[in-house]
Order: C-alpha cells, then sequence, then structure tokens
C-alpha cells in the first residue's frame, strides 16, 4: 500500500485553533469508536458527517439505525435501506442475515439496517445479532476494512443490566473485530447507561454535550475531572474528541453540519418534503426478494396442511357424533325389542341401522387414518427442519473453529518467522478483499523507542525527577520492594485497588504506574502509556482515579506524580516485626 493511501483522511469540522479536523480512514474504519451527547447536541449529525466522508471516498459500511433517521444519506449516495417498513427498500428479516452481509462486505454496497419499524423487538435483536454475526465471520477471511455504526449502543450493552447475546457479540467485535478489519462505532446519549469495559475498549471517542451528573462523571474518569465541567458548556455540534493516534490528548472541535437531508429533525409547522432518494439495483433487491418469496411459499404450505388437518378433525368429530347418536337409537331399539320379546321383528323396523353402524366406522377410520397421515407429514416436515438447521449450525461452528485454529497457526509461524529473522513481531496485515495491492495495515509500536521519544519531548534524562521540586518531595528508596511493601501493608493498597475497579485496568497495570512514578519521578500521560504498554485511553482513565483515590496528584507541568500520602509511607520506617 502507497504512503499515500496508508495515510488518507476525511475532514470532519475544526479545531478550536481554526484548523481542520481529519481522521485517518483505517483507523475509522478498523477502530474501535464512541460518540456520545444529549439529545441534540450533534452526536448523529457527527455519525452522519463520518458516514458522508467514508461514502465519498467509496467505503461501504453499515449501520444500525434504531430510529429511522438515516435514510436522508440516500440524497446522495446509492445505499440499501433494509427494514420492516414500507418505505425501505426490501423488507427483510433473519432469515436474510448472511445475505446482508455479503452485499455490505464482497458486493461493496452500503447498507442502512433499519430496526424502528419492528414490533416484536425480539425479530429486531435476532435481526442484528445475526448481521454481526455474519459480519464477524466473513472478515476473519476477508481482512476487508469496515465500520459497523449502531446507535443506541446502550440497550445492547447496559452498564446496569444484563447483556445478551447480542450485546456480548458487539463487545466480542469491539475487542477482537480489528485484527480481522471489522471496526465498530457505537452511539448513545447517555454514557453512565452504556457498559464501561466497551468505553475503555475505545481509541477514539467524541464527547458532545453532557448535563446529567452520572454522565458528567463518565467523562471526569475517561478524560480528565476539569472535562466534567467544560462539557456542559458545549455548543451545538461542538465535541470533545480524544484519540490514541494525535499528540494531543484532548481537543475541542466544531463538527461540520451534514450535506444531506436531515430525517432526524424535530417536526416543525412547516410542510415535511421527503426528497428525491436514489435507489439501489433492482437486481440486488431481487435476490433479497427471493428470499422473503420462498419463506412465504413454505408458511403458506404449511398454513394449508394446518387447515386440511383442521378440517379433518372438524369432519371426525361430525361423525362421532353421528355414530352416538345411532348407537343410542340402537340402544333404544333393543331394549325395546327384549321387552316385545320380539328382538328380530323390532330391529328390522330400523332401516338400515347395522349397515349405517358399519358405513360410520368406515368412514371415521378413513378419515382418521388420513388424519395421521397427515400429522405424520407435518412432525417428517418438521423434524427435516430441525435436522437441516442443527446440521447448519453445526457446519457453521466447525468452520468457524477450523477457521480460528487456521488463523493461530498462521498467527504462530509468522511470529516464529519474524523472530528467526529480526526478532520483531507484527500484527497481520488486513488486505483488500478481492486480491488488489491496496493493503490495510498497522505500524508496529517499538516501546523502547517510543519511551525514549517521550523523554526527548520533556528534555527528561533517564531516571531523574522532571523538577528541582520533585527531587526535593521524592523520597529514594530500595526499589520496588518498598513500594510493594506499602501496597500491601497501608490503605493506599485498598485506594489503588477502588481506582483499578473504577478504570478497568488491572492491578499489574496500576502497580507499573506506580513503580515508574516512585523510580523517576513526575511524568505525562505520554511517557506513562509508553511504559506499560496498554492504550493511552484506558492509561488516562487509571490516571483520573488514581488521582480521585488520592494516590497521585498534578503537577504544574500538567504532569503526574505521587501523592504526599504516598511519599510519607515510602518514607516512614517499617514497621518491626513481632
Amino acid at each position: 500500500m502507497s504512503d499515500g493511501t496508508r495515510q488518507r483522511q476525511i475532514r470532519v469540522g475544526e479545531t478550536a485553533g481554526g484548523a481542520d479536523l481529519k481522521l485517518p480512514v483505517i483507523e475509522v474504519l478498523t477502530g474501535r469508536g464512541f460518540a456520545t451527547g444529549k439529545s441534540g447536541s450533534g452526536k448523529s449529525n457527527t455519525a452522519s458527517v463520518i458516514a458522508e466522508e467514508l461514502l465519498e471516498a467509496g467505503y461501504p459500511l453499515l449501520i444500525v439505525d434504531t430510529d429511522g433517521e438515516y435514510y436522508g444519506l440516500k440524497e446522495e449516495y446509492e445505499m440499501l435501506h433494509a427494514g420492516a417498513d414500507e418505505e425501505c427498500d426490501i423488507q427483510i428479516g433473519p432469515e436474510h442475515a448472511e445475505q446482508m452481509a455479503t452485499i455490505a462486505l464482497e458486493e461493496n454496497v452500503p447498507v442502512i439496517l433499519d430496526v424502528s419499524g419492528y414490533l416484536d423487538e425480539d425479530v429486531a435483536d435476532e435481526l442484528l445479532r445475526e448481521v454481526a454475526r455474519h459480519l464477524f465471520v466473513k472478515e476473519k477471511k476477508l481482512k476487508k476494512p469496515f465500520l459497523l455504526v449502531v446507535e443506541e449502543v446502550h440497550e445492547y450493552i447496559p452498564e446496569g443490566g444484563g447483556v445478551g447475546e447480542t450485546g456480548n457479540l458487539l463487545i466480542k467485535i469491539s475487542k477482537r473485530g480489528r485484527k480481522h478489519g471489522l471496526g465498530i462505532l457505537g452511539i448513545s446519549q447517555r454514557p453512565a447507561d452504556v457498559k464501561k469495559d466497551f468505553i475503555t475498549q475505545a481509541n477514539w471517542l467524541v464527547w458532545h454535550r453532557l448535563t446529567w451528573d452520572n454522565d458528567t462523571k463518565v467523562v471526569g474518569r475517561i478524560i480528565d475531572t476539569e472535562y466534567a465541567e467544560r462539557v456542559a458548556d458545549l455548543d451545538d455540534g461542538q465535541a470533545f474528541v480524544q484519540t490514541d493516534w494525535t499528540e494531543v490528548d484532548v481537543q475541542k472541535v466544531q463538527f461540520r453540519r451534514k450535506r444531506t437531508f436531515d430525517a432526524g429533525a424535530t417536526p416543525g409547522l412547516d410542510d415535511f418534503e421527503r426528497p428525491e432518494l436514489k435507489s439501489v439495483s433492482d437486481a440486488l433487491v431481487g435476490d433479497l426478494q427471493d428470499i422473503s418469496e420462498r419463506k412465504d411459499r413454505e408458511q403458506d404450505r404449511i398454513q394449508e396442511l394446518e387447515a386440511e388437518l383442521e378440517k379433518k378433525e372438524r369432519r371426525i368429530e361430525t361423525l362421532e357424533d353421528e355414530l352416538s347418536s345411532a348407537r343410542d337409537v340402537s340402544s333404544a331399539a333393543k331394549q325395546m325389542a327384549d321387552a316385545l320379546q320380539n328382538t328380530e321383528t323390532v330391529q328390522s323396523q330400523l332401516p338400515g341401522g347395522s349397515e349405517d353402524l358399519r358405513r360410520l366406522h368406515e368412514e371415521i377410520a378413513d378419515l382418521e387414518a388420513e388424519r395421521d397421515e397427515l400429522q405424520d407429514r407435518l412432525e417428517a416436515r418438521d423434524d427435516r427442519i430441525d435436522a437441516l438447521e442443527d446440521e447448519l449450525e453445526s457446519r457453521a461452528d466447525e468452520l468457524s473453529r477450523l477457521r480460528d485454529e487456521n488463523e493461530r497457526l498462521r498467527e504462530t509461524v509468522s511470529e516464529h518467522e519474524s523472530a528467526d529473522e529480526d526478532g520483531t513481531d507484527e500484527e497481520s496485515t488486513i488486505l483488500q478483499a478481492g486480491g488488489d495491492d491496496v493493503e490495510f495495515g498497522y505500524t508496529p509500536v517499538d516501546w523502547d523507542e517510543a519511551i525514549a521519544n517521550a523523554r526527548s519531548n520533556d528534555n527528561t534524562p533517564d531516571n531523574t525527577p522532571t523538577s528541582t521540586a520533585d527531587e526535593t518531595a521524592r523520597v529514594t528508596t530500595d526499589s520496588e520492594h518498598d513500594l510493594a511493601t506499602v501496597l500491601e501493608t497501608t490503605d493506599i493498597g485498598d485506594r489503588v485497588e477502588r481506582a483499578c475497579e473504577g478504570s478497568q485496568c488491572s492491578l499489574e497495570t496500576a502497580r507499573d504506574v506506580l513503580a515508574a512514578l516512585d523510580e523517576r519521578g513526575s511524568l505525562d500521560a505520554a511517557t506513562l502509556t509508553a511504559d506499560v504498554e496498554r492504550s493511552r485511553v484506558a492509561v488516562q482513565g487509571l490516571l483520573s482515579e488514581l488521582r480521585t483515590e488520592g494516590v497521585l496528584e498534578r503537577t504544574p507541568d500538567r504532569a503526574y506524580a505521587l501523592s504526599d500520602d504516598v511519599h510519607a509511607a515510602l518514607s516512614s520506617p517499617p514497621a518491626a516485626s513481632e
């Protein structure tokens, strides 16, 4: 892939300083994004702007639309609008999921998956789950950069409630989709309602205006406490943008207005005019209609058999009533004949009594045989359907297992070959589907070089505090042993554990951060990120939690240093052993 392609960017707005805000295409398509803001703050406009820029550059994507507000993109771009409403290009159900993934990934058709029109929420949930599952499975082979946009993501991965199958699959995509080329952008009005694990996994975040205390607290934890108040004062379209790929931790940005029709605008008194929308090819819709018609034919046949069975059962009930009446008449005649001691004469006066009984018995037997045959046919059909579904699921699971195993083997071989040649270990290259020479990959991180660059930028020599005040305040200890003792024997260890729980970072990462600060004095977030080899977003969240717990403090040059409590604990003599 050429350098120009690697560095291709999309312009989405302007920074506070008037410079263009440009996002790298590869990071947007394959990364993990999270955009939030209260209603009317501009989060859906931001998602539409990103979609417009990707579509303009020729990259397909799939948008999960929970409110039916993204069809306005069809004013300028040819997209497949699929859902339950008549306004959609095609009405679909879960049985269309695999074909939808094929259309998006293999035929490069952008898709709006509109789940707002389904009366049964379970059907909409199953449709999204199956489409996402097929996207994930296909991307293991294709490795094609592709973005899945999910509106109201808190409905699928809530912080307080249980996460269902669909939510677990979205979390799986956020954790493992990147190496296959499948990225995700989650959008929500309430960050406090979104599972924290999803937010901390994100490597690019957009924070529009938030006013609820629970939501602003999330901002304080992820970015810094000062932004918890500033986020409430943002104007429409303004946001704080936080990414892993820029030197600046947080930028204040004004996103541009989207060019296409705003279907999500609040209705007013003016007449509503639906714009002229671009349509997809008839052949594309025809393939999906074939699936619908095939299902309709199967459903009609089942209903026909059920109606026929019901008709036979009603006829059997009628004949059984007639038989019961005939038996009553026969019994009465026999009793009369016995009383008159002339049974043959009396019974002969009942015209065709025995023949009628035989006829009724025979007709009932025939109908019961037909009913049993119909029931057997229906049961056999159901068994066949169940067997085919089980076989299909088994084959899909086996195929997925074999692909995972094959991929692990390839990665293991690649790692050993790389280690044999030059000692490096790089991620597998993401290739554009179709065998083109265009490749989408990632630059491996040389952590030693990153640490050296961070120190060089700070003009900080190795093992030297960044200020005279730090040199005076810091207590020189005997390596990490004293710090480990403090964490085990004082309440500082409890504070660190609480900070880890709040930031979703491991205790090992927290200890590495504290050890680096104990050894080298105050350090900025970039240097600490390089030291512990975690994402900047995750480390920044941990640093904010440690400040809240009083374990760290900010220096005048906005670096991080151990608090006075920790220094005091480090300088105190160890307790005498009994």
